[in-house]
């Protein structure tokens, strides 16, 4: 029961007993907690009393004297953010030296510098340095060469921010880096005449690449060729004299050349489309029997009719 009364205790203390003197002297004007990156501004009567601007707990008394007391019921507290902004600008227009109308997207940072020129010196600083940025865009990037405009973005950026930089401080917010991200053509018919020459170029470059490779292959198809042609007249050139040798040597032994000479000729003989028909010795009625049985084969037929009487014509 004690713990349970010392929780509620230490709750109500946490939460109710030490907040609200803490919001009593807030009101009052005892002090204040300024965040991380932010900066508060305190007015007074139409005057700026105070600029806080450091992170922490700090007391406005020893800041601002006696208005710190009256300066939360009569004067007024502008809060800013100054932490670090992006903002991207596309396709902002202009022209290359060519006359190419083209359109650069710019990438920039932005910060609060001065609370005090952000407040009152501009109405809509972020809308102004916008304008300040496209117009700088459009002033010291037209008339560049489009060879330039499409591979320098780091001077462009750099010329950008230089000639951005002055205006934009008096108005209490800063610029920071500038990068030029994208640079593209403006005219679709145009980009689309690029495409085309890209295109035909690539085919006449894909043709040229074919066409040596081809004549390449010729030449290499026609040495090749001419070498095996020497070779073989070489070897067309020898052979005669290959042959006619070893039929020297084997002229020599007529035993020899005759069984050479006999072989060649069975060969011969043996390659070739005519029939031969071998026959004993001492057998000339045989050789007789099978000359007239070859001569009725080549006899041609008399024709018959169907009941196997002779043709008419054949009497005749």
């Amino acid at each position: 029961m004690n713990a349970f009364i010392a929780a509620v205790i230490t709750f109500a203390a946490c939460f109710v007993v030490v907040p609200l003197p803490l919001f009593v002297a807030r009101v009052l004007g005892l002090y204040a907690i300024v965040p991380e990156r932010r900066c508060f501004v305190y007015l007074l009567f139409g005057k700026v009393i105070a600029t806080l601007d450091e992170p922490g707990l700090h007391f406005l008394f020893m800041r601002m004297g006696w208005k710190a007391f009256v300066v939360s019921w009569l004067g007024s507290r502008h809060v800013l953010d100054m932490r670090l902004d992006q903002e991207y600008l596309r396709s902002q227009p202009v022209n290359s030296e060519e006359g190419a109308p083209m359109g650069i997207g710019i990438w920039y940072e932005m910060f609060v510098s001065d609370p005090v020129s952000f407040l009152f010196k501009n109405t809509d600083p972020r809308g102004s340095l916008a304008a300040n940025v496209s117009n700088s865009t459009v002033r010291c990037l037209s008339n560049l060469p489009l060879a330039s405009m499409l591979i320098n973005r780091h001077s462009m950026s750099s010329t950008v921010r230089k000639e951005v930089s002055p205006k934009s401080h008096e108005w209490g917010y800063k610029l920071g880096s500038v990068y030029i991200r994208k640079v593209h053509f403006r005219d679709a018919a145009m980009t689309r005449q690029i495409e085309s020459k890209v295109v035909n170029r690539l085919r006449q470059v894909t043709s040229a690449i074919k066409q040596d490779g081809a004549n390449q292959v010729s030449i290499i198809s026609s040495t090749a060729e001419r070498q095996a042609a020497i070779e073989f007249a070489k070897a067309g050139a020898v052979r005669p004299q290959i042959v006619g040798a070893a039929l020297e040597r084997i002229s020599q032994d007529p035993e020899v050349a005759s069984a050479m000479f006999d072989i060649l000729e069975t060969q011969k003989m043996l390659a070739g489309d005519s029939r031969i028909t071998l026959l004993p010795q001492k057998s000339s009625l045989l050789g007789e029997l099978l000359a007239a049985g070859d001569d009725r084969e080549t006899v041609p037929k008399a024709p018959v009719e169907q009941d196997g009487t002779p043709h008419p014509q054949v009497g005749g």
